[in-house]
């Protein structure tokens, strides 16, 4: 069977309507890639009107925080049908935020999360660990099982110092805090591959900036959106990309490129 590559693009919207309105779905089509993942959409699918919903050519869908409304919420938009689509790891204080979609395409399971932020207070941090350490049991759990991951989202966190701009004046805040780079060492450590850096290690590539210090014009920013892969799955890896001139978010979108049957 002949392989063919595929073009996966992953972004934080920040709210899905706010995006719509600022050209979302001209770029969308204008990008064409075959997967795309969006995380923060903070909305419900019968929120959302039709050309959101049924964007030409691809099939969509949604997990959406039955907690509150207009909070958390990832999509997945895919040319090719998933041969099956799940919605959470099966934990429902996790599940219920609307922060997982699982679509399985047979070569390869495509796993769209948005992680929790833990700087409003002490609980969430601790909801963000925990989090974290369920993903991990879960992914580990699916590789054990002989399957291959692609993992995309806004993980809230840097890994190195390399990944912000300011790591020593955010080393106390969370999303760079010595217990959550740990994770993400473990998380490498199980064999877990963090795809952009097999293809650019130049500092100063980010994801996220600011929007109320208007950092984005100064390029102070934070690389927390992510394209991880499991190394059983290294060989199919093409490329991976950071979009940074792509408006309409706080978060700029990430991509790669991978080969598959």
């Amino acid at each position: 069977m002949a392989t063919k590559n595929i073009r996966l693009l992953s972004w934080n919207v920040n709210g899905i309507r706010a995006a719509y309105k600022k050209g979302f779905v001209d770029w969308f089509i204008q990008e064409d890639p075959d997967v795309l993942c969006l995380q923060e959409t903070k909305a419900h699918p019968e929120q959302l009107t039709n050309d959101l919903l049924n964007v030409n050519g691809y099939k969509s869908y949604f997990s959406s925080s039955i907690v509150k409304k207009g909070y958390s919420g990832v999509a997945i938009y895919t040319k090719q049908e998933p041969v099956k689509v799940e919605h959470g790891f099966g934990i429902p204080k996790f599940d219920d935020e609307g922060r997982i979609i699982v679509a399985d395409y047979k070569s390869f399971l495509l796993i769209n999360i948005y992680y929790p932020n833990g700087k409003a207070r002490e609980e969430r941090l601790k909801y963000k660990m925990d989090f974290y350490d369920a993903f991990l049991e879960y992914a580990d759990d699916l590789v054990n099982k002989g399957k291959k991951l692609v993992i995309c989202g806004d993980v809230n966190t840097a890994h190195k110092e390399i990944d912000l701009a300011r790591p020593k004046e955010n080393s106390k805040i969370s999303g760079f805090l010595p217990i959550e780079r740990e994770w993400m060492d473990k998380f490498f450590s199980h064999g877990y591959v963090d795809t952009f850096r097999r293809f650019n290690n130049q500092p100063e590539q980010y994801t996220w900036w600011d929007m109320q210090s208007r950092a984005r014009e100064r390029n102070v920013g934070w690389r927390i959106d992510y394209f991880f892969i499991s190394e059983n799955f290294t060989k199919n890896l093409k490329n991976a990309f950071i979009m940074p001139d792509v408006m309409g978010s706080d978060h700029c979108p990430v991509g790669i490129e991978i080969s598959v049957k």
